[in-house]
C-alpha cells in the first residue's frame, strides 16, 4: 500500500527538534524576574511562517508570565525556515511551538558513610590467618554511598 502524498509542503527547520533545543538552550536568557519567584513552564506561542521561512505574527497562545512570554516571542521570532513553494506559489503556513522554561538543578551531594576498624592478632577468629610480625593491625574499610 503506498503512502498518500501531502498536498502542501510544510516549512520546516533545518535539523528538527535536537537543533530546535539546541538552539533554545543557547540562546534562551531566563527572565530576571522569573528566576527571583522561581518560576517554570512551558510558553505557546502561536505564529505564522511566510513562504520565505520569515516568522511573523507571533502570539503568546498560553503565557507563564514573569517576563518569559516576552522572551518567548523574541526567542520564535528568531527562527528561521526553509522556503517553500507549493506549485509555484508561496505560501503561508501557521504554527504552534512550545517553548520550554526550566531552572538548573543542582545535583544532590552523595551521602557517604564510611566505618573504620582496626583489628589486633587477638581479635582475629581462629579460623583466619594470623599475620605474622610483632603486633601487627589488621584494618578494614566499609563504604556506604
Amino acid at each position: 500500500m503506498e503512502k498518500k502524498k501531502k498536498f502542501l509542503k510544510l516549512p520546516r527547520l533545518d535539523g528538527g527538534k535536537e537543533v530546535l533545543k539546541k538552539f533554545f538552550k543557547e540562546n534562551l536568557r531566563y527572565p530576571a524576574q522569573a528566576l527571583e519567584n522561581k518560576v517554570e513552564g512551558d510558553v505557546i506561542v502561536k505564529y505564522k511562517v511566510s513562504g520565505l521561512g520569515e516568522v511573523f505574527e507571533a502570539v503568546v497562545e498560553h503565557g507563564i508570565g514573569y517576563g518569559c512570554d516576552e522572551e518567548a516571542l523574541r526567542l520564535v521570532s528568531l527562527l528561521k525556515y526553509e522556503a517553500v513553494k507549493n506549485r509555484g506559489v508561496r505560501v503561508t503556513s501557521n504554527s504552534r511551538m512550545k517553548v520550554p522554561f526550566r531552572l538548573l538543578r543542582k545535583p544532590k551531594p552523595a551521602k557517604m558513610n564510611m566505618v573504620y576498624t582496626a583489628k589486633t592478632k587477638t581479635d582475629i577468629p581462629s579460623g583466619e590467618k594470623k599475620p605474622e610480625g610483632k603486633n601487627p593491625r589488621i584494618y578494614s574499610y566499609t563504604i556506604k554511598i
